[in-house]
């Protein structure tokens, strides 16, 4: 890790500039080409230094309020088969397999995001008539965690 890459990771951190070339603008302010500031992030992302270089949406501010983790009893051996349904449908952004436990009969969960709890139980039951699985749970987040990545 040389100077520039811990100066282009502490700019980059935080976000990137919303402009049509924020990669020119961070090459600008560190001093060097566009194209190294782009072969600089892909060799830290080869070599494993940054994990994830991804975008995401406050969707809080754009009025998404009602989040809901929505837990299924679904047959070990149809798993794939109904995780790739759950998967296909707009408003669920996680869905994931975890283990049973002998007071958790549950082993697929799925987050749905929507405008209003109402919302969230009618995309529920879509998904349970889609899918089939009857045996479910839903679970509203009352409060949001603040999430971070790692920082320099």
């Amino acid at each position: 890790m040389d100077k520039i890459n811990i100066s282009l990771l502490k700019s980059t951190q935080d976000g990137i500039p919303i402009v049509d070339k924020p990669f020119e603008q961070i090459a600008g302010e560190l001093g060097i080409s566009e194209d190294e500031v782009l072969d600089r992030l892909g060799t830290m992302i080869k070599e494993g230094i940054i994990r994830r270089f991804g975008a995401s949406i406050g969707h809080r501010v754009i009025g998404i309020t009602a989040n809901a983790m929505c837990t299924w009893n679904v047959p070990d051996d149809r798993v794939e088969e109904v995780g790739a349904i759950m998967a296909g449908f707009s408003q669920v952004t996680h869905c994931y397999e975890r283990p049973r436990y002998p007071d958790w009969k549950y082993n697929l969960f799925t987050m749905i995001h929507a405008y209003s709890r109402d919302e969230c139980e009618k995309i529920a039951k879509e998904i349970s008539l889609a899918t089939g699985i009857r045996d479910y749970s839903i679970l509203f987040s009352e409060r949001e965690f603040k999430k971070t990545g790692v920082r320099l």
